[in-house]
């Protein structure tokens, strides 16, 4: 088990970050091994067919057996949301040093596969960060755009948990290896077992479409961040919504039945766009009517404005159609 200690000032500086570089390196995990998650077999499907004379066996190998990652990979990001070439500049400039100890972490007990062994710390990792610039721009980059508003939504989300119920609430549902108590976040089935206290860094947290469980640094001399799995990842390969029940549909049209199946949770228009497929406009006429009919409520957080059905939304679009 890894736990953060984390006082009052750091739960002040708690803060989100999204990472195109993070989501680089954690899909090498589900490139690695497909049983890690269904719901990614389609992308991965499509990213196989494309990586061409990319070196995979150098990328398979930062994978370890335990399927740990090297922590100079994925730096701290600076602010909310870095470019992945300014990401990938960081790593550029990692010491030699932490780029061969962080190496060995991850595939401790086992010795560094053979990949990994032969070339110098330095000239490893610039040969990683030319490697990983490629496979970004042919396996990530092209869904980047999707990618980032499902984490987004997923911190819009969250912050709304956080308001409403404080620190517990804001992890009560994000995985059940997670446990916060009196001023700890205990993150269970981890390899290592060791405590990091924040001690005014605050704790970064990364919602990713790649983790499969929480993962916070390998290294316990990192500051306290956590890669937490995001919440509608499977809507990114997902089908266009059905229509919902043919008295709904009857009632207010396809289009505005199978947005009134998409508010259960708040989203904003251009994530409902995303999942429908139509432009934000189209939504944005849609949601209009369903607000001035008292089938969904709308409430603005930070610049988002977010749509949630309303008891008489939820009432129609009941699976058994039941109204009260």
């Amino acid at each position: 088990m890894i736990s953060f200690v984390l006082d009052v000032e750091d739960l002040a500086d708690t803060r989100f970050a999204v990472s195109p570089l993070n989501e680089t390196v954690f899909s090498l995990r589900v490139l690695h091994d497909p049983s890690l998650s269904a719901v990614h077999l389609p992308w991965r499907r499509s990213v196989l067919g494309g990586l061409g004379d990319l070196d995979t066996d150098l990328l398979m190998s930062l994978v370890a057996r335990r399927r740990t990652l090297p922590d100079f990979l994925t730096p701290r990001p600076a602010g909310f949301a870095p470019a992945f070439e300014d990401e990938l500049a960081v790593v550029r400039r990692t010491p030699p040093g932490l780029v061969r100890r962080d190496l060995l972490a991850t595939h401790a007990p086992d010795p560094l596969p053979p990949a990994l062994r032969d070339a110098t710390a330095a000239a490893l990792r610039d040969t990683l960060c030319a490697l990983l610039r490629q496979y970004w721009e042919t396996a990530i980059k092209p869904m980047w755009p999707q990618m980032r508003l499902v984490v987004e939504a997923d911190m819009t989300y969250r912050a709304r948990q956080l308001a409403m119920g404080g620190a517990r609430l804001l992890f009560a549902d994000m995985h059940p290896n997670l446990r916060w108590h009196n001023g700890v976040l205990y993150i269970a089935k981890m390899i290592s077992r060791h405590q990091v206290a924040a001690s005014g860094r605050g704790l970064l947290l990364l919602p990713s479409v790649f983790a499969h469980k929480p993962a916070p640094p390998v290294s316990p001399e990192e500051p306290p961040s956590l890669v937490y799995p995001s919440r509608g990842v499977a809507t990114l390969w997902a089908s266009v919504p059905t229509d919902g029940a043919p008295a709904l549909v009857s009632l207010i049209g396809a289009p505005r039945a199978r947005l009134l199946g998409l508010l259960a949770e708040p989203l904003p228009t251009v994530e409902l766009a995303r999942r429908l497929r139509v432009t934000p406009s189209a939504v944005s006429q849609h949601l209009r009517v369903l607000h001035a009919t008292g089938l969904v409520t709308r409430a603005r957080h930070g610049r988002q404005v977010l749509y949630r059905r309303s008891t008489l939304g939820d009432q129609l679009a009941a699976p058994d159609g039941s109204y009260g």
